[in-house]
């Protein structure tokens, strides 16, 4: 019997792995060009529920991935050549991991036989990214016969059930190809079938079970507290919260990534806490017996360190141990919108206890609005305008450090929805603008919210790479320039000799040179009235022209802002509430 053809058999084995990422969901996949990926390539275009997204860096790539897993809520698949190729996806897995975003890598490679001596762009691959996937694998070389290409179908499926679980994040399947890469023959009698199913939904804990693991905490008599951090919740999830937190009078603080703050809960949550926390009256006199945490760690320090010291369980239905200050007594693995419907008080609720976090938290609310009202322009106004003006059902990404504290701090409450979006896994500012392009992207069949960007002058130029994908942005990308990295003026580093230089590491870009390369109208923002003419001139219309797609710079004094803020919390901490 003559041996099969190594191309041939290297693109049956590509397209029976992608069958079954297809039948675990997978629609999408985001490639880097390179030649040792070719069989897959070749699999991806012949495969009709497939769509291809070819981006250059595979940084780029592997954050693009993020912001489109993150949006349709199921994994992507992301493709790269051998050698240091899939190591530029390295912050974008560690986000993935840290934040449950479920992404299929499939990292190319040479065979076996060449590793460990000396063959060009050969690695040692195999768990590249150490405990940042949740599973890692290595099938080996292509195989030919029935049995094999159904072990690698299988593989397929099992990778998208693992990277969407019960803990979802990446999952990481390297794949050895031997020469030749590509097809001289017809091979198109022998590839399997796509499959579309998807996979079956998890299930979770019945109310019994959940209420006789909720009893220890909420038994003994106290008063009790939610929180509730970023994380990627069900739709249900804001009823129920809304409904157990009025059914029990529980006080529920809302991160803004949690998106409670905007819509249906919006009028149930507390959202000034990082201001009203710093008057050390009130945080003495709201502080509860036991917290209920939801999500991940909260933006707010100031929020994490008054939590420590008090009784928590915590809610994960990853299973993680989200638990920075160590105080979780027990963790419950179970979806949080179950959690809430089983809550059922130990004593009588005390009706007074969550009204008088409503109180603190309006009467904060004005005198930081009295302090907004008499200072000059900063980033606290530029929030509070595109609270009110991005329209219901948008999406808006706060980049990190200090947009997404801004956000936290002056966001507010509206009833109107918004989805905000941050890459708080890891925290770190890469790939800000690629992440955007990903989480305006729909893939085939789906539909997402256009996403407006709030971004820092440093996050914005750190991911270069991402101005190449501005034709997929579909609203206006907001840059604050106040200098480079100005968080370091809150923190103890201001202090330091040579802080300019060696924390802050201005750039000094010229955005409106950068616009103009990648297709973006600059604007060049230094007040509130600009800023308010510049949105209007943007429009919001799903047929925004792509040569409109405005990038707006806003040019905000920092020593000013600092100013103002601490003017701000020094108030709100001498306050009698």
């Amino acid at each position: 019997m003559p041996a099969p053809d190594t191309a041939c058999l290297n693109l049956r084995w590509a397209s029976a792995l992608l069958a079954g990422l297809g039948a675990g969901g997978v629609r999408t996949l985001v490639l880097s060009p390179g030649s040792r990926s070719t069989p897959v390539v070749i699999a991806g275009q012949r495969a009709p529920d497939f769509e291809l997204i070819p981006i250059l860096d595979e940084r780029s790539a592997a954050f693009f991935a993020l912001g489109a897993a993150r949006v349709a809520q199921r994994p992507v698949a992301l493709l790269a050549t051998s050698g240091s190729a899939p190591a530029h996806w390295y912050p974008a897995v560690v986000e993935a991991s840290e934040s449950g975003v479920p992404l299929v890598l499939l990292s190319a490679d040479r065979p076996p036989t060449l590793r460990g001596f000396g063959a060009n762009q050969t690695i040692d691959q195999t768990r590249l990214f150490g405990t940042f996937t949740r599973e890692a694998h290595d099938p080996g070389p292509p195989r030919a016969g029935v049995a094999a290409l159904a072990a690698i179908a299988a593989l397929g499926r099992r990778a998208t059930a693992v990277a969407a679980g019960p803990r979802p994040g990446p999952v990481q399947i390297n794949l050895p190809f031997d020469e030749p890469l590509v097809p001289t023959a017809d091979c198109a009698d022998h590839l399997p079938a796509a499959v579309t199913t998807s996979a079956a939904p998890q299930g979770w804990p019945d109310p019994a079970a959940l209420n006789a693991s909720l009893a220890p905490l909420t038994a003994p008599p106290g008063r009790g507290l939610v929180v509730v951090g970023p994380g990627l919740f069900r739709a249900d999830f804001a009823a129920a919260l809304r409904d157990a937190a009025r059914r029990l009078a529980l006080p529920v603080l809302a991160d803004p990534l949690s998106g409670l703050r905007f819509g249906a809960a919006a009028d149930t949550v507390i959202s000034h806490y990082d201001t009203l926390l710093r008057n050390t009256d009130a945080a003495r006199a709201l502080r509860p017996d036991w917290v209920l945490r939801i999500g991940g760690a909260p933006v707010s320090k100031v929020l994490g360190q008054w939590l420590a010291g008090l009784p928590a369980l915590l809610v994960d239905p990853a299973g993680g141990w989200r638990d920075p200050e160590h105080c979780v007594l027990r963790r419950l693995v179970a979806e949080p919108a179950a959690v809430c419907a089983a809550l059922t008080p130990g004593t009588a609720p005390d009706p007074d206890w969550a009204a008088r976090w409503r109180r603190a938290d309006a009467c904060i609310g004005g005198l930081m609005q009295a302090q907004l009202d008499a200072s000059p322009w900063c980033e606290a106004h530029l929030v509070r305008a595109l609270m009110r003006r991005i329209p219901a059902g948008e999406a808006l990404l706060g980049a990190n450090s200090l947009p997404i504290r801004q956000l936290d701090t002056w966001s507010g409450t509206r009833t109107a929805p918004l989805r905000l979006h941050g890459n708080r896994g890891a925290s770190g500012i890469d790939g800000q603008l690629s992440t955007l392009a990903g989480l305006n992207h729909a893939a085939i069949g789906d539909a997402c919210s256009p996403c407006w960007a709030l971004l820092g002058d440093l996050s914005a130029v750190h991911d270069l790479s991402g101005w190449l994908l501005t034709a997929h942005l579909r609203r206006p990308v907001v840059v604050i320039n106040n200098g480079g990295g100005r968080i370091f003026d809150y923190l103890p580093q201001r202090g330091l000799p040579e802080l300019a230089r060696l924390w802050r590491t201005p750039v000094a870009p010229d955005f409106a040179r950068l616009a103009a390369t990648f297709g973006l109208v600059h604007r060049r923002i230094t007040g509130a009235e600009q800023f308010e003419a510049a949105l209007d001139a943007a429009g919001t219309g799903e047929a925004m022209a792509p040569a409109c797609r405005p990038l707006l710079e806003v040019s905000i004094d920092a020593d000013a802002s600092r100013d103002f803020h601490r003017r701000c919390w020094d108030a709100a901490a001498a306050a009698t509430l």
